[in-house]
């Protein structure tokens, strides 16, 4: 694996009405005769008309739409990659970034509600579009970037360096909330920035699990995407990859492991209502919960991986 990302992406299927009988194509009147185009629900304009009089629907192209939802995800992603970057980020810069993400997500959420999407299901979606672009680092990178640690002092250091930055996350938004608490309107916005450290938290976390196969030399076959989801996969369960298992891969990509993955991500959700206590409280507990849990995740992920392969105390 190296430290570039990849990502990956499919073309819109292109769809065509049926030509009548040989007939010119024209454009219909809700009674049938030649004029004016109408939309499937009777009236003119924009979204799928009737061709031919047979009540057929044909598809509109909504390619400006496709567009502005594809800005958007790059633009999630980019910011919850910045935000899930190893090393000291200025607080300033931090709060700055998370409410950029915050009022990306706000009209995400949106767009999500017009179209019917439930918040669980629309949030795993928004992370799977995240997950690939997740910067992840090779071994050689990693020990570059932590003062030449190797081994098991390597994977110490990258626990540690995941549960201050996720740690900051909790406080930050505990923060923010206590704010929003002296000026009242603001708490609209609150589910976004929930959802918001939600997404930045899980990217940390499945960051720190991919950087540990790398320290334990457990290679995941696939592609960027394919592994990026086993990892994402991996963070649902709280485990770490068996890249041995049969049906790894596809497993990963299954109905039942993105229903995991959204158990997940709603459990971490949940665990941020924290940062909404009153004053400064959920910013302690929020910072502290977070510390915990991804503590834990460590711990969990380290003992699955020496099952496999056991490394030296390494360099310190």
């Amino acid at each position: 694996m190296t430290s570039e990302n990849r990502q990956t992406g499919a073309a819109p299927d292109d769809s065509t009405a049926e030509e009548s009988d040989g007939a010119p194509d024209r454009e219909v009147t809700a009674d049938g005769d030649p004029g004016h185009r109408v939309a499937a629900d009777g009236g003119s304009g924009h979204g799928a008309a009737t061709a031919g009089g047979s009540g057929r629907k044909v598809p509109v192209d909504d390619g400006p739409d496709h567009e502005a939802d594809d800005r958007a995800e790059r633009e999630v992603a980019e910011i919850v990659g910045r935000l899930a970057e190893p090393g000291d980020m200025d607080g300033a810069e931090r709060r700055k970034l998370l409410g950029r993400l915050t009022k990306s997500l706000a009209r995400g959420a949106k767009r999500a509600k017009a179209s019917g999407e439930s918040r669980g299901r629309w949030l795993t979606d928004v992370f799977m579009a995240v997950a690939p672009r997740i910067p992840i680092r090779d071994l050689q990178t990693l020990s570059e970037h932590h003062h030449g640690l190797t081994s098991e002092a390597l994977a110490d250091d990258l626990v540690r360096t995941a549960t201050k930055a996720t740690m900051a996350v909790g406080a930050i938004g505990g923060a923010v909330a206590a704010a929003e608490f002296a000026a009242p309107p603001l708490l609209l916005s609150a589910p976004a920035q929930l959802v918001a450290e939600t997404l930045v938290v899980a990217a940390i976390e499945v960051k720190l699990i991919a950087e540990l196969h790398e320290v334990y030399g457990i290679q995941v076959p696939g592609t960027g995407s394919q592994r990026a989801m086993a990892f994402a996969m991996a963070w649902s369960k709280q485990r770490g990859v068996d890249p041995m298992a049969p049906g790894t891969m596809t497993v990963a990509l299954g109905t039942a492991a993105k229903t995991a993955l959204r158990n997940r991500l709603m459990r971490t959700l949940g665990r941020h209502l924290t940062t909404f206590g009153p004053f400064l409280t959920g910013a302690v507990a929020g910072g502290f919960l977070n510390r915990a849990a991804t503590k834990k995740l460590g711990e969990v992920v380290r003992a699955d991986l020496r099952i496999h392969r056991a490394l030296p105390p390494g360099k310190s």
